[in-house]
């Protein structure tokens, strides 16, 4: 049975794509600061912190006691706080750096020794905000542009493992993530399971396939 690690499994297109894999028939390890609601008996829930050097380490040290290799990873943990330049405060900005930015550099540097050459698959979730860089979003599309070069240049490096490694950039995308924000109409947004379907197709393409960026539109 192939192995999938997937952050941020527990809510919104992070449930989706853990969601996907389940269905093609892959074990997955889900990590996320709270407890996920998916009941399967492929699926083991485990918290984590992408925050947190030690919660990163102590998440793949569990995985590491039952695979030595993993065959996919959706490194899909993030957070977005919406605010403009006046009203973003320093903890809110550093928060959304240290979730989608640094968050992504440790999940990152942990897996590299799961890495199947060849086989692996990475998928960096990302939104197009770290492109539009629209007002009122500063410290998420700031962070998400930190996120984007990151990821990069981990692509680049890895080069040398011959190994699929995809950028997903989504459009906003309707889960609970938008329930504080009353003036934002999540009926224009992209359907979570749309992202579901989507990702199962994905799933689904011929061994060998290496796609380096695919965008999602409404």
């Amino acid at each position: 049975m192939k192995i999938a690690v997937v952050t941020g499994s527990s809510r919104g297109i992070g449930e989706a794509f853990t969601a996907s894999l389940l269905e093609c028939g892959y074990l997955v390890y889900g990590g996320s600061r709270t407890e996920s609601r998916i009941d399967h008996p492929n699926f083991i829930d485990i918290e984590l912190d992408v925050r947190n050097k030690k919660s990163v380490e102590a998440f793949y040290n569990e995985i590491a006691e039952k695979t030595e290799v993993i065959d996919v990873l959706v490194n899909n943990a993030g957070i977005c706080e919406m605010s403009s330049f006046k009203d973003t405060n320093e903890k809110e900005f550093l928060n959304n750096f240290s979730t989608n930015a640094f968050g992504s550099y440790l999940v990152l540097k942990g897996f590299e020794e799961f890495i199947i050459e060849e086989e692996t698959k990475v998928f960096n979730i990302l939104s197009s905000a770290h492109r539009e860089l629209n007002e009122g979003t500063l410290a998420y599309s700031s962070s998400e542009n930190a996120k984007f070069a990151l990821t990069q240049i981990v692509k680049k490096e890895w080069h040398k493992y011959n190994i699929s490694f995809t950028d997903i950039i989504l459009p906003a995308v309707a889960t609970n993530l938008w329930d504080d924000y009353e003036d934002i109409d999540t009926d224009i947004m992209m359907h979570v399971n749309q992202v579901k379907a989507f990702f199962i197709d994905l799933l689904g393409m011929k061994s060998g396939s290496k796609i380096s960026q695919i965008e999602l539109s409404l």
